[in-house]
């Protein structure tokens, strides 16, 4: 990939292969959802969803686990796979992000070296503190609508998107 990328038709879609596959976990209990502070890593000091990258062979369902419990010490249950947002950027990395809703967990959040756990009212949530993505798919995942979205970054700054609803 060269940075002369700026929209999705400079993508060649059905031949893009992630150089990571990860997911992204947001645990919803009545109207409030359980969000990090990224501490490190791709999105250092933003407000996400607890998430990571897939160890080889690992399903996304167990990653989507190991990795709230790894930033959060809690396991996320009633997890369903709601969408996927695929992400190419500018500089050439890649990355196929499975996203998943939870209805509970067990355990209690706490800080660790990865993140801090944060809760937001869905009504309320800090868009301004997270990717510029977030507000444009979120919405549709609190409501179940399923999704398989294409974005196109510079940076953090979103160049292109297109959201699919299945």
């Amino acid at each position: 990939m060269s940075s002369t990328i700026s929209s999705l038709s400079d993508v060649d879609w059905a031949n893009w292969q992630p150089r990571d596959p990860a997911t992204l976990v947001y645990i919803r209990v009545d109207d409030h959802v359980l969000l990090i502070r990224k501490k490190r890593g791709l999105g250092a000091g933003k407000i996400n969803a607890p998430g990571g990258r897939l160890d080889p062979g690992e399903t996304v369902l167990d990653c989507a686990i190991r990795e709230v419990q790894e930033e959060l010490v809690i396991k996320p249950t009633g997890l369903d796979c709601i969408g996927e947002n695929l992400f190419q950027f500018v500089d050439g990395y890649s990355l196929h992000a499975h996203v998943f809703l939870a209805d509970g967990f067990e355990g209690i959040p706490q800080e660790t070296d990865e993140a801090v756990p944060l809760w937001y009212h869905v009504e309320n949530l800090p868009y301004d503190e997270m990717w510029e993505d977030d507000r444009l798919w979120v919405p549709l995942l609190f409501e179940r609508r399923r999704f398989r979205a294409r974005y196109i970054f510079d940076d953090d700054r979103m160049l292109d998107h297109a959201i699919e609803l299945l």
